[in-house]
């Protein structure tokens, strides 16, 4: 699923304004020790030059900009460390970040320049592998991935978005996206999408310790009689 998506209408400023506080997730705060040197601090200035290198007369980091940047840094856009750079921006909408996004996270990340995000780049993956900060993300990814006008992620996204950042780390995922693939389900909603997480996290691969009586949404119910009789098969 390419973070940076090409067919987004660009939302108009006052639009943009009214949706940009989508989440109230703490960010962590970025180890590391702070370079030594005045030349070396953080520059806001240098900052926003960076961000209007790409985002020109438009005042926004767009899709055709976003490819470029991605480039830039030497990360492809479907790379899930495009997805945690979005989480410490808020940014608000996939393929977009604003001049207000930019500096609020590259000044907590202290990115002024390519060089710097691209030795931060590591520090990002890594963040992957906390359990509190991956759940923030998980959620996160939510809101930032649906189109604003719709309360759910239309089912396409939320597979692809599902497969980056579950595919390699919940064995029952393979078998859980054929199940989506042939449900009824044309999307998916903020309590199922929470769900699917908490779901992937505390029962077994055999589902074994699944409780029927348990307060799951009915999309997971149905997975498990699904797989139940598929395995019997």
């Amino acid at each position: 699923m390419p973070v940076v998506k090409k067919k987004r209408k660009l939302p108009d400023a006052e639009d943009h304004g009214r949706k940009s506080k989508i989440t109230s997730f703490t960010r962590p705060q970025i180890r590391g020790a702070r370079p030594i040197g005045a030349e070396k601090l953080f520059s806001n200035k240098k900052c926003l030059a960076w961000f209007h290198g790409y985002a020109g007369p438009d005042k926004v980091v767009g899709p055709e900009a976003m490819e470029k940047f991605c480039e830039d840094i030497g990360v492809e856009p479907e790379n899930i460390i495009m997805l945690v750079l979005a989480w410490h921006l808020e940014a608000a909408s996939m393929g977009f970040f604003t001049k207000e996004e930019w500096l609020r996270g590259m000044t907590l990340l202290e990115c002024d320049c390519t060089e710097r995000l691209q030795s931060k780049l590591d520090y990002l993956r890594s963040e992957l592998n906390d359990s509190a900060l991956f759940k923030n993300i998980y959620r996160y990814a939510f809101d930032f991935a649906r189109d604003k006008d719709q309360r759910s992620l239309d089912m396409d996204t939320a597979k692809s978005m599902l497969a980056l950042l579950l595919g390699r780390t919940w064995p029952l995922f393979p078998v859980f996206h054929q199940f989506l693939e042939q449900s009824k389900y044309k999307g998916m909603n903020k309590d199922q999408w929470y769900n699917v997480l908490e779901f992937s996290r505390t029962i077994n691969a055999d589902l074994s310790n699944y409780d029927e009586d348990g307060a799951w949404p009915v999309l997971l119910d149905e997975f498990v009689e699904w797989q139940k009789a598929w395995s019997a098969s």
